[in-house]
């Protein structure tokens, strides 16, 4: 691990004044603004279609055309009921599942907005506190109790710093920081004279120069993992597939059976005769299909994701609702993966009971900790 005054050398900067102004600006059109990289918008007509990937949705819009078919090989007497019926419900069941995903996709782009991290940065000589996605290589990061880490960097200075790393390693406990330059290479919970992006600083204060930002810091390469993770069907996908499946295969084989069936007992004479034993054969394999069964999973869903936000938890895909309800067991190796150490007060019991509601100062452990500022109810 490179020295303090190495690493300012590489980067090219100041460890008194930090980056100019004008420099931070080239260095930030240069490498782009510290950010994640997400994924492409997905436009409209693209959500809308992904609605209808399903083998059930297919085997009712197969049913729709067959109906459709059938309807004008009779003559178009009427109005081909079946299929207006069918039709009707694939799109109320596409309109439903788009419209939760996109109240869901709202509610996080709101939350995203609320939660914009800043960072205190040394520049020109000067303390400023910018938005973490302006951060560059080379600038001089001020790091105070309840901070967040917005880059990668290594620590100039160090005064009794302790910064959880839970996001990033799992561990619960906040990490001791300092200085010093590591004797060879290191574990990333390891890595005492570094912090990174998406951490935070839980106690003591410090100085350090931005070593990486968006995708090439730590977290970044996280999320290049997440990337190039593989999505599967979820097991109620799996099944709803397998049942489809099922009940294609069956309805063609009874209609077949039926029709020839009818064939061979009836005195088929005219072309006539043969198309009226083809449409039964049709309607009854289009009677056979379940075109309510769609419109209920979306609903049971719905209703699942609505249970949820009551609890405030946001799930943007209505599959992941049952998903969620399939875990039987989470492995976890330590607890600070789940927890991330952050904790909110529900109930203040006192020696003399209770405390009403208010807001104040929770003792902890004898001393006034701000992690525990919360609202008694």
């Amino acid at each position: 691990m490179l020295e303090v005054e190495e690493v300012a050398e590489a980067l090219a900067v100041d460890l008194d004044s930090g980056l100019s102004s004008a420099e931070a600006a080239r260095r930030l059109a240069a490498d782009g603004p510290n950010e994640l990289r997400g994924t492409r918008p997905v436009p409209i007509w693209r959500k809308i279609l992904d609605q209808f990937q399903d083998p059930l949705i297919y085997l009712l819009l197969v049913a729709v055309v067959i109906s459709l078919v059938a309807w004008v090989l009779g003559g178009r007497v009427g109005w081909p009921v079946d299929a207006i019926v069918i039709a009707v419900v694939v799109i109320l069941n596409a309109v439903l599942g788009y419209v939760q995903e996109a109240r869901a996709e709202s509610a996080v782009a709101a939350l995203q907005e609320m939660t914009v991290v800043t960072s205190a940065v040394q520049r020109d000589g000067q303390l400023a506190r910018i938005p973490s996605d302006q951060l560059v290589r080379g600038d001089l990061l001020i790091l105070a109790e309840g901070d967040a880490v917005g880059a990668d960097a290594r620590l100039t200075e160090a005064a009794a710093l302790r910064v959880l790393e839970a996001s990033l390693t799992g561990e619960s406990e906040a990490v001791e920081k300092n200085a010093s330059a590591l004797p060879g290479p290191a574990a990333l919970g390891d890595r005492q004279c570094m912090v990174y992006k998406g951490t935070a600083v839980a106690q003591g204060s410090g100085r350090a120069i931005v070593t990486a930002t968006g995708m090439a810091t730590e977290m970044g390469s996280i999320a290049g993992m997440l990337e190039a993770t593989q999505e599967e069907p979820t097991p109620l996908q799996i099944e709803v597939g397998r049942i489809g499946r099922m009940l294609g295969i069956a309805v063609i084989i009874i209609a077949v059976v039926v029709v020839v069936t009818v064939f061979v007992i009836s005195d088929v004479r005219t072309l006539a005769d043969a198309t009226t034993i083809l449409l039964l054969g049709v309607s009854l394999a289009v009677a056979a299909m379940p075109e309510g069964l769609p419109a209920i999973l979306s609903v049971v869903l719905a209703l699942g994701v609505q249970r949820m936000a009551r609890h405030r938890a946001i799930v943007t895909k209505l599959s992941s609702v049952e998903t969620l309800g399939s875990a039987s067991v989470i492995a976890s190796d330590k607890t600070g993966t789940l927890t991330k150490s952050e904790m909110t007060v529900q109930r203040v019991m006192t020696a003399s009971g209770q405390a009403p509601s208010h807001w104040g100062w929770i003792r902890a452990g004898g001393q006034c900790d701000r992690r525990t500022w919360g609202r008694a109810h």
